[in-house]
Parts: C-alpha cells; structure tokens; sequence
C-alpha cells in the first residue's frame, strides 16, 4: 500500500476528517493571501495550483483523484500564501486540519517517518522541475513530465501544462505532434 493509501485509510478509521469539500470547474479553493492549514486529499477532479505575476498565470502544481494538495507555503509557515488553488473540472475533497494532522503524525514514529519520506519526494520534485526550467529546452521538459507523470496528459487541458511547462501552448502542440 502506498503513503497516501495508508494515511487516507488511517484517517477514514480513526474518523480524522474535518469535512468535506466540492468545487465546480474554475471555482477557487484558495486565493492569495489567505491563510490556509489544511491538508486536502482529492477524491475526484484535479486542481492547479498557481501564480498570479503581471496578469500572467504560472502553474506550478497539479493535484489530481488519491493524491494530497495543499497551499503548502501556508501550511508550513501559517502565514498568507501566494498562491492560489483552482479547480480544472468538478473537484470533491477531503479536508484535514494540520493540528489534527501533525497530532497524528506525531503519535507514531511510522507514520512520521512516512510523512518525512513523502515530503523529501515533494522537495526532489520541486527541484527536478526547477532544475527542467532552468537547463533544459522545451522538448526535454516536455519528454520528462510525459515519463514521471503521464497521468497529467489524460487529467489536465493543455493549456495548463503548458503553463506548468513554461512554453506557450502552440509549442506544446506541436511537441505532441512531433
């Protein structure tokens, strides 16, 4: 069973959940400058997560059906995010506050060195992803999110890979193409 498995199955038995959450396509989880501490598990749909710099939006995350999202520069510091949170297509989620959270990761040295492992794969994506934007020319980009999440093609338009991508989605077109 994989981490998010278990924690989701975990928190259904021990009956964590703070409620429950569905957004309509385009609607708004979160925007800039809120404080956000929760944690979010995605039951269906998918969201972006996203900047807003000089009327220009950068995607810089995907979260989509068994996986966690979060506002995690809210999360971490409980101070406003920049970031905001929308949903692509119709999203329900599950919603765990972080004291709930971290009361439950502390309870068991498993399930904290669980949520270490899973935030060091996070911090290893980041940077992979920083290093394909700074180093890497649109094709190379393009060829490795295609091998690490080929989910992403099926569950999100392209204009918003695109975006994720840094390129324009005339480019992006025409690598699929290719």
């Amino acid at each position: 069973m994989n981490p998010i498995s278990t924690f989701v199955t975990k928190f259904d038995q021990l009956n964590l959940w703070d409620k429950k959450v569905e957004l309509e396509r385009k609607e708004h989880l979160k925007i800039k400058g809120s404080i956000d501490t929760n944690l979010y598990f995605v039951k269906s749909g998918s969201l972006r997560i996203y900047v807003l710099e000089e009327f220009e939006e950068n995607c810089i995350r995907f979260g989509y059906k068994n996986n966690f999202i979060a506002a995690l520069d809210s999360f971490i510091t409980e101070k406003p995010s920049d970031l905001y949170i929308q949903a692509i297509k119709k999203t329900e989620l599950k919603v765990i506050r972080k004291t709930t959270f971290m009361r439950f990761i502390q309870s068991s040295i498993e399930y904290s060195n669980t949520w270490q492992q899973m935030l060091g794969e996070l911090i290893y994506q980041q940077m992979e992803r920083e290093r394909d934007i700074l180093t890497s020319s649109p094709l190379e980009r393009y060829k490795r999110v295609l091998a690490r999440s080929p989910q992403l093609f099926q569950e999100i338009p392209n204009k918003h890979i695109a975006s994720y991508l840094r390129m324009t989605p005339e480019t992006l077109s025409r690598l699929k193409k290719s």
